[in-house]
């Protein structure tokens, strides 16, 4: 990352309340936050090259989140993604895993473990 450059956060949850209030925690950190409520709109803006991560929820209308995970790994993309979801099964989380996300946390989840899980996924 460039001096003086902001972190990009982008974050994906299709639940608007959900979605404003992590884009106004991840602004006052700092951080350069675009958000989207689906995969296919993140898709659509998303330019591989910065020094980004990802916030993704896993149920997203269309493409999941687990899908859209699939994408960007068919893509080679360095993107870590930190999987934000309602569904805590071990199933879900050692699928996300095996796909190459950085963590997975539980909603509602604690805002300086966030902040904390974002800059150790991108060290």
């Amino acid at each position: 990352m460039a001096m003086g450059e902001r972190l990009a956060v982008y974050v994906v949850e299709d639940d608007e309340p959900v979605r404003d209030s992590l884009v106004a925690l991840l602004e006052a950190e700092g951080f350069d936050v675009s958000a989207y409520a689906s995969s296919e709109q993140f898709l659509a803006h998303f330019h591989p090259g910065r020094s980004a991560c990802l916030m993704l929820d896993l149920e997203l209308p269309g493409k999941s989140g687990i899908e859209l995970m699939e994408i960007l790994g068919r893509g080679q993309q360095h993107l870590p993604v930190i999987v934000v979801t309602g569904k805590a099964g071990e199933d879900v989380r050692a699928r996300a895993l095996d796909l190459g996300a950085a963590a997975v946390l539980v909603k509602p989840t604690d805002p300086d473990l966030l902040i904390e899980t974002i800059y150790r996924s991108v060290r």
